[in-house]
């Protein structure tokens, strides 16, 4: 008789009953291993979460009081005899893959990842095991990154022309690690980083945390549009054609994102520029990053699923792929349904809230939300 899986797809999230625990479960458990504090892996409502220990100001901010451990990259941790560590997966500060082992099988969770250094994020590090959990929003051979050196230098371009029309700069991604990747790339001899409250209360929860950060300047009903048009704002994917955005008329507004390498002007909501920036692997590190851990069989939970299955599977990968409730990013900060946290419930004028049947071999069921 075949041995169970050590990890199983349930209508809960990822499981192992040995250990009687889910990584990055969507619906409320006792016992929860995150990979990253972004709102599609992150839920409300478990009654114990294990994450690395920069996740964990960011997981009180956005998840208020939970019952929170947290553990160095690979430091171990024991439940009912399975092993449990975690190592860096590049995506966001903070952001782990789970290695999870028992009895000589070892699995790996991935999360979201990138292969990137992006200097901020502790880089990608690649780990053997036998199964390979793996996102592949990014799917597609036209996915291929630039280096973030290139695309940050056109935004740094960008800023300084605006600066010297005098047009103000808004500049929209995500608050929880695009935002931070952004302002650590920012040229400050341009002049002042100006965040909405949502990225600087993000900001603030990381260097609570011990993370250092640019310096930057929340926005106020008292600040100053003078000045805000000498320097550059950070704003999240929420902010898009609200009246908070609209008071900094005439301004340029840029959105960074993988998706503007295809899809134009419609995804990148009318941005005047789109910069082709992404926290996640493109096509060439999501091959690699798989191939590297040596796995033995590898399942894709969110993306472009089942093309890039059959394209694994067509080059000698022992490819699945399941359906998850794992997504993207963006939208997720945009439209989830968890508390908000702490000094969002209400808007100002500068301060608009934003929160942040198909099977796998072993009973995945989920009708997922590829992006």
């Amino acid at each position: 008789m075949a041995r169970k899986p050590l990890l199983e797809f349930t209508d809960k999230g990822i499981y192992c009953d040995q250990g009687r625990f889910y990584v990055d479960p969507w619906k409320p458990v006792d016992d929860a291993i995150i990979t990253h504090a972004h709102a599609d892996h992150a839920y409300w409502g478990h009654k114990h979460y294990l994450a690395h220990h920069l996740s964990r100001e960011v997981l009180l901010y956005r998840l208020g009081d939970i019952q929170l451990q947290t553990v160095a990259y690979g430091e171990t941790v024991m439940k009912n005899g399975v092993s449990i560590s975690l190592y860096p997966a590049g995506h966001v500060i903070g952001s782990a893959q789970i290695r999870v082992e028992y009895q000589g099988e070892v699995w790996v969770v991935s999360g979201d990842y990138k292969t990137e250094d992006d200097g901020i994020s502790t880089s990608f590090e690649p780990v053997k095991c036998h199964h390979f959990i793996s996102e592949c929003t990014f799917g597609m051979p036209v996915y291929q990154w630039k280096p973030q050196a290139q695309i940050f230098d056109d935004v740094n371009n960008w800023w300084r022309n605006n600066v010297n029309n005098g047009v103000a700069t808004v500049i929209v991604g995500y608050s929880l690690g695009k935002s931070q990747r952004i302002l650590q790339n920012l040229d400050l001899s341009i002049g002042k980083v100006y965040t909405h409250g949502v990225i600087e209360n993000t900001n603030e929860a990381l260097r609570r945390n011990g993370v250092t950060l640019n310096p930057t300047e929340r926005i106020t009903i008292d600040t100053s549009k003078d000045e805000i048009r000498k320097g550059i704002v950070l704003a999240p994917p929420s902010s898009v054609g609200t009246p908070w955005m609209r008071k900094f008329q005439p301004y340029s507004f840029g959105y960074c994102s993988g998706w503007m390498a295809i899809r134009g002007a419609k995804r990148r909501r009318a941005a005047d520029r789109g910069f082709v920036l992404s926290d996640h692997a493109d096509w060439d590190g999501l091959i690699s990053a798989i191939d590297a851990t040596g796995c033995e069989k590898v399942y894709l939970t969110h993306g472009y699923t089942a093309s890039f299955t059959r394209y694994l599977n067509e080059i000698g990968f022992d490819a699945y792929e399941v359906h998850t409730l794992y997504g993207d990013d963006e939208a997720l900060e945009d439209t989830t349904t968890q508390p908000a946290p702490k000094g969002e419930e209400f808007n100002t004028p500068f301060n608009n809230n934003d929160q942040d049947k198909k099977g796998s071999p072993f009973g995945g069921y989920l009708e997922g939300v590829d992006s």
